[in-house]
């Protein structure tokens, strides 16, 4: 197959590429031209999909019989791809669980629930206009991938790395303590990836919530395995330092950010009951989540510390505790 990867030079969507020539087929990368070059053997297309010239332009007098679109960002951008890769035979696109209207927090039952009916450039409303534009298009030919927390070697996002660095650097480390228990769940970026061009190899459609199964492991036990996964690397030993939910925001901690993957309690339980019958029907792996942190873990210590954003492709917020509020969450030593 002659297969378009649309943010091919991305960590999601570079990872899509290799999979697709590692399966044997003919691929080109659609990317702005921000975020280096694509694989050796690819062909390499640049253009803003948001303005429908400049795709058209970058397309001129190429066919592919399928896309497998990572990096809709914008709505216009979904008008210019429908408008120019209507006639595909298949079409894949990731779309996020955002795209439901009551998520976050959840929970998500199924794939028809209601998503946003509105259109603005807000993350979750923007998705879920990008999937009526397209599957307006495409016809019954389209893939929506709403995907979950992805994970793995390459992560630009920081947020399971900033866990693994603060392990390295050892000692006392806050977490919280209301949350261990609390089951959460990610989808590794190379199952995704693979996935995605099995599903346009297959001409699979409909909507699929893309991420791994609720119970893979609880909150407690990710920060355990990253503890673990780094073990003697660790510059001293490290000692948790719980803190309840009211200390945490009293202390001014970012909700998600700061601590990543952290939600007070009552909005964590819910967020990470995601329905993925779908996922699991239509042949979604789901590794361990210890290969997913140990792969990560590998990737980050061939990288000097705070080189690890690598290709973000589009603005993030910060991640990581600030050093004044880890201090003064942990007080003297002994607390």
């Amino acid at each position: 197959m002659q297969i378009l990867v649309v943010g091919g030079t991305g960590w999601l969507g570079g990872t899509v590429v290799r999979a697709a020539l590692e399966r044997g087929h003919e691929v080109a990368a659609l990317s702005r031209g921000r975020s280096g070059r694509p694989a050796d053997g690819v062909v390499a297309l640049t253009a803003d999909r948001d303005h429908a010239e400049d795709l058209g332009r970058a397309l001129a007098g190429r066919r592919f019989d399928a896309v497998v679109d990572t990096s809709g960002y914008t709505v216009a951008g979904a008008r210019s791809t429908a408008e120019h890769l209507a006639d595909v035979g298949a079409y894949a696109y990731v779309s996020s669980l955002n795209a439901y209207r009551d998520f976050p927090p959840g929970p998500v039952t199924g794939t028809d629930g209601p998503t946003w009916d509105e259109e603005s450039d807000e993350y979750g409303p923007m998705k879920a206009a990008s999937e009526r534009v397209l599957g307006a298009a495409l016809d019954g030919r389209l893939l929506v991938a709403r995907a979950g927390l992805i994970i793995g070697p390459g992560d630009p996002t920081g947020r399971l790395g900033w866990w693994l660095r603060r392990m390295q650097r050892g000692g006392r480390v806050v977490v919280p303590a209301e949350s261990r228990d609390v089951p959460v769940a990610f989808v590794d970026v190379r199952d995704l990836a693979g996935w995605l061009v099995g599903s346009v190899e297959a001409g699979r459609s409909g909507a699929v919530n893309a991420t791994g199964d609720a119970g893979m492991t609880t909150y407690g036990g990710l920060l355990d395995l990253c503890r673990d996964v780094v073990g003697d690397d660790a510059a001293e030993p490290v000692r948790f330092v719980e803190r309840d939910d009211a200390a945490l925001l009293a202390a001014g901690v970012q909700e998600w950010t700061d601590l990543p993957f952290w939600l007070p309690v009552a909005q964590a339980r819910t967020l990470w009951r995601v329905d993925t019958t779908t996922a699991r029907a239509a042949g979604l792996p789901s590794r361990p989540v210890e290969r997913s942190v140990r792969d990560l873990w590998a990737w980050l210590r061939e990288r000097p510390a705070g080189a690890d954003v690598a290709g973000a492709g589009r603005a993030r917020p910060p991640v990581g505790l600030p050093d004044d509020v880890e201090r003064a969450l942990l007080g003297p030593a002994g607390r």
